[in-house]
Formats: structure tokens, C-alpha cells, sequence
């Protein structure tokens, strides 16, 4: 039976995975309490970015704080599977050019409704882990 490995993905392939993914989670303090929330998302210029409807906790909690950003994806019959995250400052982007890029990107999100603001996560720490799976000894991969 394969047994699993973990491995540490460089900052480089942190941001392609980060690429092909859609959904994401957002953490942030409300209140000193950690709240998370999915959003669809993509990168622009390697920052993370994704809208916000007016009044939420999220574009409340997140303007111009340092928040955790978080993305994986898991083959849970192969054991195999990867995870990202991403620490950082928030803050709301307010250039018109930046702000149609992202609407267009981000035209297709799950969730009903316009939202209209349009937020933006700094990397400052990227990382990631990788978990593999790896032939018995003996045999061959």
C-alpha cells in the first residue's frame, strides 16, 4: 500500500495553484473572534481578488488588516492533495481600471446578486504543503 509524504511547496507553485482555483477562504478577526468566508476569487499581479457585498462582516473585518487567505484541493481516494495559504493586508481596490478587470474576472460567482465592492489581499507570507503519496519501498512509482 502507498504511504504519504508531506512536502513544502515553493512561493512559485503556490501562486499556479493558486491560479487554477476558483474558491478560496477568507479569514479574519471580528471582534477578536476568527470568522471564515468562501469567495471565488482570482489573482491579479499575484494578489488575491475577490468581491464583497456592502454590510458584510467580511468587507468590515478585512479592510486594511492583515488577513489569512486559504485554498486547497484533495484527491481523498488517491491520498493525494495540496494546500495554500496566504497572509497579508487587505484593502478595497478603488482604481476604475482594477476594479472592471476584476468584475469581468470574476463576473461568473456563485453567489446571487452584484456584489459591489471589490477587495484585495497582499501576499506578505506565502506557503504550501503538498501531500503525496509514494510506492512501498521496492516497488516502482
Amino acid at each position: 500500500m502507498p504511504s504519504s509524504r508531506l512536502e513544502a511547496v515553493s512561493k512559485e507553485d503556490c501562486l499556479t495553484l493558486l491560479r487554477q482555483a476558483a474558491i478560496g477562504r477568507v479569514a479574519v478577526s471580528v471582534g477578536a473572534i476568527p470568522e471564515i468566508f468562501p469567495v471565488n476569487f482570482c489573482l491579479i499581479d499575484d494578489a488575491i481578488v475577490f468581491r464583497a457585498a456592502r454590510g458584510t462582516k467580511l468587507l468590515t473585518a478585512s479592510r486594511e488588516t492583515v488577513v489569512a487567505f486559504e485554498v486547497d484541493d484533495f484527491d481523498v481516494d488517491n491520498r493525494q492533495g495540496w494546500s495554500v495559504l496566504v497572509v497579508g493586508p487587505s484593502d478595497e481596490v478603488t482604481e476604475p481600471e482594477e476594479i472592471a478587470t476584476a468584475r469581468e474576472r470574476l463576473a461568473d460567482g456563485w453567489v446571487p446578486g452584484d456584489p459591489d465592492h471589490v477587495l484585495r489581499i497582499t501576499p506578505h507570507r506565502v506557503s504550501g504543503r503538498r501531500i503525496a503519496t509514494s510506492a512501498e519501498p521496492g516497488s516502482v512509482d
